[in-house]
């Protein structure tokens, strides 16, 4: 087998690389864009085939989830917002996440809350309550 050079490198040193003048071939004009663009967007005789192959979806703009909209959301409650619970509550059954610490609490209260603040624990606590953390 002879082992021979590559053609692009045979064409080093040479102006156009044996693709005749520099006009000629200069952009992505000479061949309708670049990638798809040109392939019926505009053209109504290209998209009847362009829908059978590749679906409805091919047109048009598609969104993208931005990643802030992922993040959970944390629902909070107060300290004062207690006072209307008997002797337990559990707040994670009832949808919250957070105890933070508004207010004031005037009896004592068991609770049980995914996450609550130092403010928060130390109130309930100062009227003999308990928090616990799940």
């Amino acid at each position: 087998m002879i082992s021979r050079r590559k053609k692009k490198v045979k064409r080093r040193g040479h102006k156009t690389h044996g693709w005749g003048s520099k006009k000629k071939r200069r952009g992505a004009g000479n061949r309708g864009g670049r990638g798809m663009a040109g392939s019926g967007k505009r053209a109504d005789q290209k998209k009847p085939s362009i829908i059978k192959k590749y679906g409805n979806k091919y047109f048009g703009k598609r969104g993208f989830k931005r990643p802030q909209n992922q993040i959970k959301k944390i629902k909070t409650i107060n300290v004062h917002e207690l006072n209307q619970f008997k002797d337990k509550v559990d707040l994670i059954e009832l949808g919250y996440n957070k105890l933070l610490g508004k207010g004031k609490i005037e009896k004592a209260i068991e609770v049980k809350v995914a996450f609550a603040s130092k403010k928060a624990v130390e109130k309930v606590e100062k009227v003999g309550g308990k928090v616990i953390n799940e």
